[in-house]
């Protein structure tokens, strides 16, 4: 079995592929002094491009970890996430609050994802 590790750091990599399946590490928003919505809609268009480099898309995401630094954000996070899901292929899915790393964070998600077919 392969295993590619991509955007990898001394610590952590972004994303790792192996047996047909990707895993991404917690994607975090890197626009820090945005309402829970747009740090949202910025975490899953990093999901898109790591998934995109990795050869997968959302609609072959499996599941999906999602962390809010306070629920009270849940519906916020819900509208970006309701418009970017592929229809017809919502993953399985967790909510949960943590306390996230950074205290600008209001939201960290985790996917893992099937390659696509070659």
């Amino acid at each position: 079995m392969t295993i590619r590790y991509f955007g990898q750091t001394d610590r952590f990599s972004e994303a790792v592929t192996a047996n047909g399946f990707v895993f991404l590490s917690g994607m975090v928003p890197e626009n820090e002094s945005a309402g829970a919505k747009a740090q949202t809609e910025n975490v899953l268009a990093q999901i898109d491009r790591w998934l995109a480099e990795c050869g997968s898309d959302k609609s072959r995401i499996v599941e999906a970890t999602v962390f809010l630094a306070d629920m009270a954000d849940y519906a916020a996070m819900n509208e970006a996430w309701d418009a970017w899901v592929a229809p017809s292929h919502a993953p399985a899915r967790l909510c949960a609050e943590a306390k996230l790393a950074k205290p600008e964070w209001r939201v960290e998600i985790k996917v893992s994802a099937a390659q696509a077919e070659k």
